[in-house]
């Protein structure tokens, strides 16, 4: 499979353009905290953005309409969640990151339990999150492999760099802005495919209708209660909140754009209003999957689709016109770049700042610790090109698995964060206690049952939570060395 090369210089064009525009943005970046936190003036309408774009990959952007094509608009419910948590978020998590000058959302859980409690939060988050970005870097070059027929390595190595280079020179500043490019473009992508293919279909937007009614492909809602269904209304509405509450409430990825902001107000903003824009994104992807279900039963595909994923993949291959091809290749690998960059981003900064940092004297100079963050976005993204390219070995259900684990790893952190904010006479040995137990226990869960991925985040954080509570009656606050307390001074 292959594209013509107005197509294939459209999305070079991109991809050098996306470089260009971090190292320009990057070029006055002379401190820790313009580099990591975009010197806290960033306006809310650009943290809206980039927050919007970075929980976006290429999976979900070839995925949801896929969904749609072999299912129905159910998977809806599960926005409708997200846009719940995202107010519990404004008001109970998004404070406490306001009430000091932090560079990571686990310097809170620094000041409430300790170092240790800060190392491993940050720990798991770091490990997670390379595993599974590395393994929607792998997921995404597949798309550029099957365009150009490069083997699968160098698709992995190209995109991997392309996303190296303008994160290492422009830190968040570089990744914000080009967030919002990245998101406008996808975007557009996609309404210019939902255009195209009610354009030609014969009957237009009321044939779409009418066969997406027939097959039962409009249906949103579905009121039964199953834990093994992810796709009910009260796995959508519950779980959805509880995995924005960890993806969102604690997680670095998106906590740290929230840092970027000028004051609370506009970090909240950012939030709740992106809230409603992702929900309107996803009813777009899906509206496309029942266009593409209403499309092919017009016009059946000479070969039968493998995996319902494939189908938006192969419509804009087979039916894009020469430069609207490049363009929805652009929107593709936006979605991609928008996720990786500020993975690479906000490892490098936990790692930084919740270790390095917290062990060397607080004297070094802001040059040196500017280079090191720099170092460190280097070294996890050479790392998530090697989880990428390693990923064509694996089964895919152990990539299915890694990204499980990611999600259900923000749960556990969001007891802790739980522990700290309800629980004053949980200490740090209890907290710690709690973490671990939550994530043995989470981990035989996903392994060992049947229970639907959007109640992971909701059981991991209260078993969390009731096993740090019940563990601070054997260690209680009181018996711990003040400096873990919550008046103890930041390092």
């Amino acid at each position: 499979m292959s594209i013509g090369s107005i197509d294939l210089g459209i999305l070079a064009v991109y991809l050098v353009g996306v470089v260009l525009l971090g190292l320009w943005i990057g070029r006055n970046a002379d401190s820790v905290s313009d580099f990591v936190v975009g010197g806290r003036d960033r306006p809310w309408w650009l943290i809206l953005f980039s927050i919007v774009a970075t929980e976006t990959s290429t999976v979900t952007f070839l995925s949801i309409p896929g969904f749609a094509y072999s299912r129905d608009m159910t998977w809806l419910q599960i926005p409708l969640g997200f846009l719940l948590g995202r107010f519990v978020v404004v008001f109970l998590l998004l404070p406490q990151y306001f009430k000091g000058s932090f560079y990571t959302a686990y310097d809170v859980l620094n000041e409430r339990f300790g170092g240790a409690t800060q190392k491993a939060a940050s720990a798991l988050f770091i490990i997670t999150r390379s595993l599974a970005d590395g393994l929607r870097l792998f997921l995404s070059a597949i798309v550029l492999q099957e365009m150009t027929g490069i083997q699968i390595h160098w698709a992995v190595v190209a995109m991997g760099l392309a996303t190296i280079v303008y994160t290492f020179f422009g830190g968040i500043r570089a990744v914000l802005v080009t967030d919002l490019v990245q998101f406008v473009i996808y975007i557009a992508g996609a309404v210019l495919a939902f255009a195209l293919i009610l354009q030609k279909l014969p009957g237009g937007w009321d044939q779409l209708v009418s066969v997406g009614e027939a097959a039962g492909k409009l249906r949103v809602f579905d009121l039964s209660f199953d834990l093994t269904q992810p796709y009910g209304l009260w796995a959508g509405l519950i779980g959805g909140l509880f995995i924005t509450l960890g993806s969102h409430g604690v997680d670095q990825m998106m906590v740290q754009r929230y840092l970027c902001a000028r004051k609370l107000k506009d970090a909240q903003r950012a939030l709740w209003v992106g809230g409603f824009v992702v929900v309107a994104q996803f009813a777009l992807f899906l509206l496309i999957g029942v266009g593409l279900y209403a499309f092919y039963q017009a016009f059946p595909p000479e070969v039968a689709f493998e995996r319902p994923d494939r189908v938006f993949a192969r419509f804009i291959l087979d039916e894009m016109p020469v430069g609207l091809l490049g363009i929805l290749l652009g929107a593709i690998f936006a979605a991609a770049m928008s996720t990786l960059s500020s993975s690479l981003n906000s490892c490098a900064t936990a790692a930084a700042n919740d270790f390095w940092f917290s062990s060397r004297d607080k004297n070094v100079s802001p040059k040196k610790q500017l280079r090191m963050v720099r170092v460190l976005t280097v070294i996890f993204g050479l790392i998530q090109i090697v989880v990428g390219i390693g990923g064509q070995w694996a089964k895919a259900s152990v990539v299915s698995s890694v990204l499980g684990i990611a999600g259900f790893t923000t749960g556990i952190v969001l007891g802790v964060f739980f522990l700290g904010i309800f629980a004053q006479r949980v200490g740090e040995k209890a907290a710690l206690v709690g973490l671990v137990v939550g994530l043995c226990g989470m981990s035989l869960i996903f392994f060992a049952t049947d229970l639907a991925w959007p109640w992971f985040a909701l059981v991991g954080s209260a078993l969390t939570f009731a096993v740090g509570l019940v563990a601070s009656y054997v260690w209680p606050v009181s018996a711990e060395p003040e400096s873990n307390g919550t008046e103890r001074e930041r390092s």
